[in-house]
Order: structure tokens, then C-alpha cells, then sequence
């Protein structure tokens, strides 16, 4: 069974369609990823799975149960995690702090001794502030925990943002241009990090991504989408071959 499902989803902003009936299906232990020119509707869709847009119709299932009437977090306690196009971090506190924020999505609070008694509130903080720091040191920034974020470089603070999904223990995770807006130099060493993440910590990965040599080097299957709509799904050798893919980004000829 997939992971993840999608079918024949669609979303509508007035009389804009953002998505039109797409279908595809991640299945578990891959890495995949959705492309498409700018407006095609690829972080519409992420929106959609993380439950922060409705739907117009369709429906999207994770673990082959439905999502779309749960609320953010309690997809986040399913096991589904994100990162975001344009940074969401919380720029005045910590780098570990924004870490701890993701731990505590999972358990449904920002506070873990609000319904606890005090010993077993210390206990479940060590044991956030425990994994927070593991997955700091898992994208290299052990040594900057206690930094303020808003200080830190643009790709720096990507991967704060990527060990805060990774805080939560997700089997799913949503890459949104992970390597969008930082160097050249920076890219490849993004690539070997979402490797190690879904080798090592047995995550499954779906991302979004303009880069096509960061896509096609990481990645198992892809899907294209184009005005909203699927053109075409499959290895990278063959969506790299697909002319309506090449369409699609260089136009017709």
C-alpha cells in the first residue's frame, strides 16, 4: 500500500484552478518529487496534504487513511512533516527553540506541562529537548542550538527548519525547494542531507523542487504538473525523455 495517495484532487480560488483532478501515489521507503513551471501548483498541493487549504473535491490518504477532515496537528501526530518554500521559523528565539517547537507539534501543545503533573513535565521536556538537540547535530548545527535564528544564513536556516520537521519523528516529510535560494556550493551538500535522511532514518520523502539536477539525482519517481494539471509521472529517465515535459518548461517549438 502507498504511503501516500492522492486522487483526483482539485482546488479552486474563485475562478482560478490551482490543481485539476491530480492523482499519484507515493509508495513507502522513496524518495519523490513533484515539478512543474512557476503556478503550476505544486506548493497548492502541499498546502492541501499539510491541511492548510480545503479542497475543492478529492480526497488524500496517508497510510491509506483519509487526512483532509483532520486538523494540522493531527496530521503531524500521523506522522506527516513539511518545510516550507519561504522560511516559517520563529526569528527571535533559538535555533534549538524552533527545533523544540516541532517536537511539541507532535504531542498537540507548545507547552508539554500544560496537562502534566511537574516530574513527568521535566521528564518529557529532557526527553524533547534530548531529541531536538539529535537532530541538530543529525544536519550539523549541534554547535549552534543556542543561537538566535535571525542571525544565521539563509541556508543555515533552511536546515534548522529541516531538523524542526525532523523533531516530530515523521514517516512522511514535504520538501518545499529545499535548495531554492541558497548557493551553488550549498545545493549538493543539501542533496547528500535528504539522502541521509531517508537512508538513515527510514523517512520517506516527497518534495518539491525548480533545481533539475538536484531532482533527478536524488530522486525515485517523479510527477510533473503543468497549469494545475498531471502531464506526466515516472522514472527520472523518463520524464527527462517526456516531450510534453520538455513543452512544458522550454515551450513549443
Amino acid at each position: 500500500m502507498p504511503l501516500l495517495e492522492v486522487r483526483d484532487l482539485s482546488v479552486r480560488f474563485g475562478g482560478v484552478v490551482a490543481l485539476d483532478r491530480v492523482s499519484f501515489s507515493v509508495d513507502a521507503g522513496k524518495v519523490a518529487a513533484v515539478i512543474g513551471p512557476n503556478g503550476a501548483g505544486k506548493t497548492t498541493l502541499f498546502n492541501v496534504i499539510t491541511r492548510v487549504y480545503r479542497p475543492s473535491s478529492g480526497s488524500v490518504l496517508l497510510d491509506g487513511q483519509p487526512v483532509l477532515g483532520l486538523a494540522p496537528h493531527q496530521v503531524i501526530s500521523r506522522g506527516l512533516a513539511r518545510t516550507f518554500q519561504n522560511l516559517a521559523l520563529f526569528r527571535s528565539m533559538t535555533v534549538l527553540d524552533n527545533v523544540l517547537v516541532g517536537y511539541h507539534s507532535r504531542m498537540g501543545t507548545t507547552f508539554v506541562g500544560a496537562a502534566l503533573p511537574a516530574p513527568t513535565a521535566v521528564r518529557a521536556e529532557a526527553v524533547a529537548r534530548s531529541r531536538a538537540m539529535e537532530m541538530l547535530d543529525f544536519v550539523g548545527l549541534a554547535s549552534r542550538a543556542h543561537v538566535p535564528v535571525a542571525g544565521l544564513p539563509f541556508g543555515t536556516q533552511k536546515r534548522v527548519e529541516l531538523a524542526r520537521a525532523l523533531a516530530s519523528r515523521p514517516r512522511l516529510l514535504l520538501l518545499d525547494e529545499p535548495a531554492g535560494g541558497i548557493s551553488h556550493e550549498e545545493v549538493g551538500g543539501v542533496a547528500a542531507l535528504v539522502q541521509r535522511i531517508h537512508r538513515e532514518l527510514d523517512v520517506t520523502v516527497l518534495l518539491v523542487e525548480h533545481n533539475m539536477a538536484f531532482v533527478m539525482g536524488i530522486s525515485d519517481h517523479v510527477v510533473v504538473l503543468d497549469f494545475g494539471r498531471k502531464i506526466s509521472e515516472g522514472t527520472p529517465a523518463v520524464i527527462q525523455r517526456d516531450p510534453r515535459v520538455i513543452e512544458a518548461y522550454l515551450g513549443a517549438a
